[in-house]
């Protein structure tokens, strides 16, 4: 009962004599494109039949409202362009007019639009107020640390006693000892091991077993007064 109901009020009023003429005639001239008298039909939603749409479509083409034209076995009709109202140049300027506006409000609404998102982007990359109490935290417990760090300087107190001192030395002394031996060591077993290559071969040998040889920074601080004798270290002094 529901669909049968529904089914009636969507029924249309069939138009006939001059109603339907009427009504075909301003659909065209509303439309203004090409239709066949099925598609007037259909569009119309049965309102004008079929054949009763292609009787009007013709009498129309015959009287000049519309134009007929074939293609192969279809027929289309279109509004006569001729009889259709011109746009009064005051209305024409007024449309560009509009258009013009309408123009220059969008080009402001996009430059708006960009900066609003180069906002949004900052605060989007700026701290949340979680992250900025944790990097302030941070902060604090770093100077907190760096300056309990500076009150036995700033007190006077030595960092270091006599005596580590003292055995801070004798350790430098006695490792730098060892390494200057095993250097010598080294030295001699490669001068053996590389007597019969060429320079290049010796090279490649060493980046084969990984050797680091000393760099600049080393060099230079072999010829400086840390690492110099003490018997020359003071002579030098004196």
């Amino acid at each position: 009962m529901a669909t049968k109901a529904k089914a009636v009020e969507a029924k249309v009023a069939v138009l006939k004599g001059k109603d339907a003429e009427e009504k075909v005639l301003e659909y065209m001239k509303r439309m203004n494109r090409p239709f066949g008298a099925v598609d007037v039909s259909a569009n119309l939603k049965g309102a004008v039949p079929k054949t009763a749409a292609q009787k009007i479509l013709v009498g129309l083409a015959e009287r000049g409202e519309l134009v007929q034209k074939t293609c192969g076995k279809t027929t289309f009709f279109v509004a006569n362009q001729a009889n259709l109202e011109d746009m009064p140049a005051e209305k024409l300027a007024g449309l560009e007019a509009e258009h013009k506006k309408a123009d220059e409000e969008n080009k402001t609404l996009t430059a708006e639009a960009r900066s609003l998102a180069g906002e949004v982007a900052k605060l989007k990359s700026t701290p949340t107020e979680e992250e900025l109490t944790a990097a302030i935290e941070k902060v604090a417990n770093a100077i907190k640390k760096a300056r309990a760090h500076l009150e036995p300087l700033r007190a006077g107190t030595p960092l270091i006693s006599a005596e580590e001192s003292a055995q801070l030395d004798a350790e430098w002394v006695r490792w730098r000892g060892e390494w200057t031996r095993r250097r010598k060591i080294f030295n001699t077993f490669w001068g053996l091991a590389t007597d019969a290559l060429t320079p290049q071969q010796a090279t490649e040998l060493a980046e084969d077993l990984g050797v680091e040889w000393d760099t600049q920074e080393h060099t230079v601080l072999e010829r400086g007064e840390l690492c110099a004798p003490p018997s020359l270290l003071g002579k030098r002094r004196r």
